[in-house]
Parts: C-alpha cells; structure tokens; sequence
C-alpha cells in the first residue's frame, strides 16, 4: 500500500468551510472515482490547519486515479476552480508514505 498524508493551510478564517468543501463535494466526487480516504481531520491547536490521509494500492493506481479525478471536466471546471479560495496552496505539505509491518493501517 501506498498512502499520502495531505496537510493545508487554509487562509485565515476559512478552514469551516473548507471542511464543508471537502466533506459535501471533494471526498465524494474522489471516492466516486475510486479513491480511498483514509481520514479528515483539523489541528487541534492549528485553525487554519487541515489534514487528510488517501491510500493506493500501488504506484500505478495513483496515477491512474489522479488522472480520473484531476482530468475529469468536473474537477476541472467546477472543483477545482473554488480551492485556491480556501487554500493557501503553496503552503501544502503532501508525504507519500509506505507502511512498516508494525502499521496497522
């Protein structure tokens, strides 16, 4: 398995409704396309801190399900236009990550 640990920082005051964003129409459209969300969650210290967790297969099924998501015309016209609005983009953090056999994920 392959996971990614996505962290954002929204811009000051928006990280509520970026929460809506992504929990009514990011995280279903993705898993509409075969992506695997792992979890949501927020900073607790930070308020303007987001984080989430998806996970693949292998290599090969990220890219193919980055193309499925980030190529499709619903992203592409009506996402992900809304998410520089949120985000302070060039501030996200994004880990790929390999589990240890001691991972219970």
């Amino acid at each position: 398995m392959l996971y990614e640990l996505r962290q954002y920082q929204t811009k000051p005051g928006m990280r509520d409704e970026w929460v809506r964003y992504m929990e009514k129409t990011i995280i279903p459209f993705q898993v509409s396309k075969g992506m695997v969300i792992v979890g949501s969650f927020i900073d607790e210290e930070n308020p303007n801190h987001y984080i989430w967790i998806r996970r693949f297969r292998n290599e090969a099924e990220r890219v193919r399900l980055y193309k499925a998501v980030y190529e499709s015309s619903q992203w592409v016209n009506k996402i992900g236009p809304k998410v520089p609005d949120m985000l302070v983009r060039e501030k996200s953090v994004v880990t790929r990550m390999i589990p240890t056999k001691k991972s219970v994920i």
